[in-house]
């Protein structure tokens, strides 16, 4: 009965769970080819805390972190706020080059639409 009134006047939710052994993880494992960096990423948030477009919702944690989850719509609209201004990468402790997995993302995205 997922989703629909039943005889007692209540209903169940769609299950929210993700499961990230079952994404499709293509997109991450390219970006990571083409930006070795990204997987030493540790999502400290660094990036975010300068981020230029942080008010129009730009997050590069965030990004990442439903590009691993495979929410490509979500992540679409996000970036498209990024200015690939480079401050993120100046200030990742771990020396990932945010600028080019967004910029390289971008690119991946377009061409899969």
């Amino acid at each position: 009965m997922n989703g629909k009134n039943d005889k007692w006047g209540f209903h169940t939710e769609k299950s929210n769970l993700i499961t990230l052994d079952s994404n499709d993880r293509s997109l991450v494992n390219i970006l990571a080819e083409q930006v070795p960096s990204l997987n030493s990423c540790f999502f400290c948030g660094s990036c975010g805390a300068t981020c230029t477009a942080s008010d129009d919702g730009m997050n590069f944690r965030l990004v990442h972190l439903l590009l691993r989850r495979g929410e490509l719509q979500t992540v679409n609209k996000i970036i498209r706020s990024c200015l690939l201004c480079g401050k993120c990468t100046l200030v990742c402790p771990r020396n990932v080059d945010t600028r080019a997995v967004i910029y390289n993302l971008k690119i991946l995205i377009h061409e899969l639409h």
